[in-house]
Order: C-alpha cells, then sequence, then structure tokens
C-alpha cells in the first residue's frame, strides 16, 4: 500500500524527508517561501538549503497547508520545536482522523519542557504519533550517502507500516518503542556538540574532544533514564549514534554555534548568520530547567547555558569543568 505523504516545513531535513519519502510515495512538502515552492516543482531543487542537491522528480510542493493536509495518509512534521505547536495547529482542521503524524525535529518546547509527541499528542488527540531520528546530515543524504534511522512509535505495527515510506537503497530506517528515548537522545545530544564544537573552535584537541563525547552521553543517558527512556536507547543510532555525527561533522549546526563562540564571537552575531535554527540553542534553557525538575547533575550542559546565556567565555566552561568533582567511571554515567 503506497500512502500519500504531506510533509510540513521545506528547510534542508524536511525537504531530503520528503525527497526520500517522494521515492516510495506520492508526496507533498509545504514551505513557506513562494520562490521554494516554485523552485522544488520546477527544477527538482532547493539551492538555499541543499545546495546543488537535485531532488526526487516526483516531490510536489505547496505553499497551501491545507492542500498538503487534506488527503494526506500520513503528515511528517519537518518544523522547528518553538514553531511546531503552531504549525500544527494550523494543519489541524486539514488533517484527516487517525492519520499518523511524524516529528523530525531534535528539540524540546520553551515552557512547556515538552518533546514534539508530547506536542503531537496534546493538540491531536488520538493520532498516532512518532518521531524519525538519528545520526542524519540532510546533506549528506540528499548527495546519496549510506545512512540509518530510527522511526519510533509506540505501535509497533504502525511504525513498520511507515518504515516503507523513508527507507531507500541507501537509506535504512529501523523501528523502536521508545519513543522517550529516542526523541530525548535527539534534543539533549546538541548540547552536547556546542560543547564539542567550542573545544574544536578553541583548539583544544582531539583528546577533548573525545572526553566532551564520552562524558557528554553519560549526561544525556543520566537525565533521559530518569524522564522515562531505556538505556540501551542511548547507545544506539538516536543516542551515540547521533551524537557523534553531531559533535565531529562540520555539516552540524550545533558543532558549527559552538566552533564559533570557541573563536570568540557573540552568539547574537552567530545566530544572525545563520539561514537554519541550532535547536540546542532554545533547548539548552528548558535542560537547565528538567536538571532541577530530575535533579540531575550536568556539568556540561550547565557550562553551554552559561556561555549561550549568561556571559561565560568559553575558558570560563573549560575551567568550570577542571573543578567539577571527579567520580569513578565504573559508575553509570
Amino acid at each position: 500500500m503506497k500512502f500519500n505523504v504531506g510533509l510540513l516545513g521545506g528547510g534542508s531535513w524536511g525537504t531530503t524527508v520528503a525527497s526520500l519519502a517522494a521515492r516510495n510515495c506520492p508526496t507533498t512538502i509545504w514551505a513557506r517561501n513562494q520562490d521554494t515552492v516554485d523552485e522544488i516543482n520546477s527544477f527538482h531543487r532547493n539551492n538555499k538549503y541543499l545546495p546543488g542537491a537535485t531532488l526526487t522528480s516526483t516531490l510536489k510542493a505547496s505553499n497551501s497547508i491545507e492542500e498538503t493536509a487534506r488527503d494526506a495518509d500520513v503528515i511528517v512534521m519537518g518544523v522547528p520545536a518553538q514553531h511546531f505547536r503552531h504549525v500544527l495547529k494550523t494543519a489541524r482542521p486539514h488533517i484527516r482522523p487517525w492519520v499518523p503524524i511524524i516529528s523530525l525535529s531534535k528539540g524540546l518546547e520553551i515552557g512547556t519542557k515538552m518533546r514534539m509527541t508530547q506536542i503531537i499528542e496534546a493538540e491531536m488527540p488520538g493520532h498516532p504519533a512518532g518521531v524519525l531520528t538519528g545520526p542524519n546530515l540532510a546533506k549528506e543524504i540528499i548527495n546519496g550517502q549510506a545512512a540509518a534511522s530510527v522511526i519510533a512509535m509506540v505501535d509497533g505495527t504502525i511504525a513498520e507500516a511507515l518504515q516503507q515510506v523513508f527507507q531507500t537503497g541507501l537509506f535504512r530506517v529501523y523501528t523502536n518503542h521508545d519513543v522517550i528515548g529516542c526523541e530525548l537522545g535527539g534534543a539533549l545530544k546538541n548540547i552536547v556538540a556546542i560543547a564539542a564544537g567550542m573545544g574544536d573552535g578553541a583548539s583544544a584537541g582531539d583528546n577533548t574532544r573525545a572526553m566532551i563525547i564520552t562524558r557528554g552521553l553519560a549526561e544525556l543517558t543520566r537525565l533521559g533514564v530518569a524522564m522515562g527512556g531505556k538505556p540501551a536507547t542511548f547507545s544506539g543510532l538516536t543516542g551515540m549514534g547521533d551524537l557523534v555525527a553531531t559533535c565531529v561533522s562540520p555539516k552540524s549546526r550545533n558543532r558549527y554555534v559552538g566552533f564559533q563562540l570557541g573563536q570568540g564571537r557573540s552568539l547574537e552575531e552567530i545566530i544572525d548568520e545563520m539561514s537554519e535554527v541550532a535547536e540546542g540553542v532554545k533547548s539548552a534553557k528548558v535542560v537547565m530547567e528538567l536538571a532541577d525538575e530530575y535533579n540531575i547533575q550536568l556539568p556540561f550542559a550547565t557550562d553551554v547555558y552559561k556561555v549561550l546565556y549568561e556571559g561565560n567565555t568559553v575558558n570560563d566552561a573549560f575551567k568550570g569543568l577542571i573543578r567539577h568533582k571527579v567520580g569513578s567511571v565504573a559508575e553509570p554515567g
């Protein structure tokens, strides 16, 4: 059975997923910008976000949410976390009952501290909610490089059906029931990636990067498990896999922010020049609130937050890590 897919969001990852889905199913992507819509429909390109890449020729684009959503058998949300609820509310009148809704976002909502699937469940009760996540750098995947992802849903039967929507020859899609763990892995690793970028920007070295990645994994696992995720999830594609890709790749937006901070630039200057959102910048605020709520110590995340919002320098962050009490690596986390 071929599903009609409606994807909301015309950024790099949303466009990439839409192009993948269009190989398997009739797919329409919604983008705000009419020029982007025209470029996709006429030239099979989205050069603003995926320069030089050719999209699947059958992919259709629209600047109408109603047109994109009304006939869809599955809705895919490819918008940033802080705009997720608004776009979903706008689409709600046009989405047919019981249609699954899949999030691509790797962020947490400021104010509510909610994951995107929680927002789906709150705004669209009765609709199966899921997340497609993993070590997925859009520019590599759209150019045909091999990658793997995970579709996480409580209902395994629906997840297996949707697996066939996204999977292609070089894009392998696994299923997982641990929605909480998969979703949190994607959101929390962004803060660690900012820390890794800060180290790289300050020329701290490979040893420092390895320390940040491994101890950062321990941090996000501690918080993720406290919030209901399964420990094993954080050692898989949506935890360690996504963390490594985001911390080491020059294509990572969150690492880029950290790298530029490590070079001495201001956050405002960095954000102003970026065309897409680095989710970790906003999520860092939510993570600090969650750490307090669950009484979890997150030294890396705390130091990143202080650099982003309290005027600390990257040098201050490294001094803070040195002062932090050292435990035993034999202990969990």
